[in-house]
């Protein structure tokens, strides 16, 4: 039980951010449950829950999630940052400065945030893509020999975890 509460306060933790954040992107919440629903529930809790009974997985899906889309921003900070440094940004832009080509607002000085958060939204909607890619591909692969995947996946002490390694595997 503490684990569920640990769970909601958690979420609760990452919900105002992700609003804070704005735009209309998913937050971690959002695409777990696009996981959950593509994949089915007992995949996904195979993915992503702990232990053999493969526990709290949703919490931990929005935990990998978040940590995911922290690691995807610090990157397309960095992307942004060195296209903005860029001299030679516009001759591969179609003439653009950096503040043109992202800027949005009269001024263009929302150009740097524009672009960390469409880089950031790329790679998330890319690995959640992959992700589901990976599951579709590992359910068929069960589906061949449950017995065979097992052994091909699952580590020497359980087999229980085989569909996360195999999706972990396929994910790229």
């Amino acid at each position: 039980m503490k684990i569920v509460y640990l769970a909601v306060a958690a979420l609760a933790l990452v919900l105002p951010a992700q609003a804070l954040a704005g735009g209309n992107q998913p937050n971690s919440a959002q695409l777990c449950n696009a996981q959950r629903t593509a994949m089915g529930a007992k995949d996904f809790a195979a993915l992503y829950g702990a232990g053999p009974q493969h526990r709290n997985a949703f919490g931990r899906c929005v935990s990998a999630l978040e940590r995911a889309a922290q690691a995807d921003e610090d990157n397309a900070a960095q992307a942004c940052k060195a296209e903005q440094a860029d001299t030679s940004f516009p001759a591969s832009h179609g003439g653009k400065s950096f503040a043109d080509w992202y800027g949005r607002n009269h001024k263009k000085s929302d150009a740097y945030g524009n672009c960390v958060a469409q880089k950031a939204h790329a790679a998330a909607a890319a690995r959640q893509q992959a992700t589901l890619n990976a599951a579709r591909s590992c359910k068929s692969e069960r589906a061949t020999g449950a017995a065979a995947f097992r052994t091909k996946y699952g580590t020497n002490k359980t087999k229980s975890n085989a569909f996360a390694r195999c999706v972990a595997a396929n994910r790229g």
